[in-house]
């Protein structure tokens, strides 16, 4: 289960490992594996083990140009927030 502790940016982890199942399973729209990796890589940088775990398990899925891409959004991420 997630960690429920803050962010850098105040929001919970929790929040961002969500963001993360909902791109991974299309939940909330479309199915984006980038986008799931890069909140996934979020929650588990601040200590999410459920969501490193998921990171890793997606990104055997993933191309490696993908996963390149979605480390690059992660870094944007956390320079502005």
């Amino acid at each position: 289960m997630a960690t429920m502790g803050m962010n850098g940016s105040g929001e919970p982890v929790a929040g961002l490992f969500e963001k993360a199942v909902d791109f991974a399973t299309g939940r909330s729209g479309a199915l984006d594996f980038i986008e799931a990796h890069k909140w996934f890589n979020l929650a588990a940088m601040r200590g999410d083990a459920e969501a490193a775990r998921r990171r890793q398990e997606l990104a055997a899925e993933m191309a490696p140009g993908e996963v390149a891409r979605a480390l690059q959004l992660a870094r944007e991420w956390i320079s502005m927030h």
